[in-house]
């Protein structure tokens, strides 16, 4: 059995991120990363919004997956989370605490979580990919992959252009990596 290697990408910098505002569906990036080919034969894939597509281009040619799709953040997409926070204070911390929590009409991180658990069950692909995704998206999988609460993604910073590697040969796991020519 052929080993896969799946290297998760947090798409670039948005002037959401910047400002503190949950993301617009077609949330453009700050800057489009520069052209970085990785080494060695890989895939890409992409989730379907703009700032996972720009930042994808970096790489290569990307297919569109929709199973790596940001969480829908519903009523509260493209709102200031200071706004939120002084206007609905009850529902931002219901939905910080409780994974389950709708209380913004959209996904909860519950359902995000099982949908990504979905995902990596089906992704039975051999080899070496790449995949652009959102931040929630990549705290879902370390919760699936890690067998950790789900309210420990709150505990998780993801940062953009962030990366996180698996491999699965039977199981997904975590693969911490040194950087080559690397000295203590």
């Amino acid at each position: 059995m052929k080993a896969t290697r799946l290297t998760m990408i947090c798409h670039g910098l948005t002037l959401a991120q910047k400002r503190g505002y949950f993301p617009e569906p077609e949330e453009p990036l700050v800057s489009v990363p520069r052209r970085c080919v990785p080494h060695g034969t890989f895939q890409i894939l992409t989730a379907p919004e703009q700032r996972a597509q720009q930042t994808a281009l970096a790489l290569g040619d990307a297919t569109i997956a929709s199973g790596l799709a940001d969480c829908n953040m519903g009523r509260w997409q493209g709102l200031a989370l200071k706004r939120v926070q002084a206007e609905q204070p009850s529902a931002l911390a219901d939905w910080l605490e409780n994974p389950a929590s709708e209380v913004h009409g959209g996904e909860s991180f519950q359902a995000l979580c099982h949908r990504m658990s979905v995902w990596l069950k089906d992704f039975e692909l051999p080899g070496e990919w790449f995949a652009v995704t959102h931040p929630m998206v990549m705290r879902a999988v370390l919760v699936q992959v890690l067998g950790c609460p789900m309210v420990a993604a709150q505990r998780i910073d993801v940062l953009p252009l962030s990366r996180i590697e698996l491999s699965f040969s039977g199981q997904w796991r975590l693969r911490i990596n040194c950087p080559q020519n690397a000295s203590l």
